[in-house]
């Protein structure tokens, strides 16, 4: 499902009105579901990831969809400005400074390979937001790491450190690995 420009905006709009409404209220923004898009309704992983002045100043999200869109939003860009383990708690006076970026995931689907070679030949960089599963361990880069990682080895050796792994760990033929695309926009 492609967003159009008003739907877009809709969400930033939300995004925005969410954190306002935590500052100016302390609590969860309530909005009446009649007065959402019906297709904003539908189930869909988000991330929602904050910047300020240009640096990444929260992101979290959903792999799988678990909620109707509009209110996925709602929890994660909470969940981003006040639950991001790296960063502190968004603070009010930054609130001004801060530019919203909604990216809504595609289902994930497993990347079968037989070596290392076969694996790196399957990825698409700047295409692929990628998972990477081992045991009870996980992380994802959403494709928009691309412009900062660039190769396939460092893109996935930051993912299995970002999953609390050793670095080569995405090489251990029992590593799983899941793809998705995302569509993103933003303030």
């Amino acid at each position: 499902m492609k967003l159009n420009s008003k739907d877009k905006e809709f969400l930033l709009k939300l995004a925005r009105q969410t954190l306002e409404e935590h500052f100016a209220a302390g609590k969860k923004l309530e909005i009446n579901e009649r007065k959402v898009p019906k297709n904003l309704r539908e189930k869909r992983a988000t991330f929602v990831t904050l910047f300020k002045a240009g640096e990444l100043r929260g992101c979290i999200g959903q792999i799988l969809p678990r909620f109707p869109l509009y209110k996925d939003v709602i929890n994660n860009t909470l969940s981003a400005a006040f639950s991001d383990p790296r960063f502190p708690q968004l603070k009010f006076e930054e609130l001004g400074g801060i530019k919203i970026e909604i990216s809504i995931l595609t289902i994930p689907k497993r990347i079968i390979y037989d070596d290392t070679t076969d694996l790196l030949r399957k990825i698409k960089p700047g295409e692929h937001g990628i998972i990477l599963q081992t045991g009870f361990f996980q992380a994802t880069f959403l494709q928009d790491v691309w412009k900062e990682l660039t190769t396939i080895e460092d893109f996935l050796t930051n993912l299995s450190l970002k999953a609390g792994l050793s670095p080569g760990a995405w090489k251990n033929p029992d590593t799983e690995f899941f793809y998705y695309r995302t569509e993103s926009f933003k303030e």
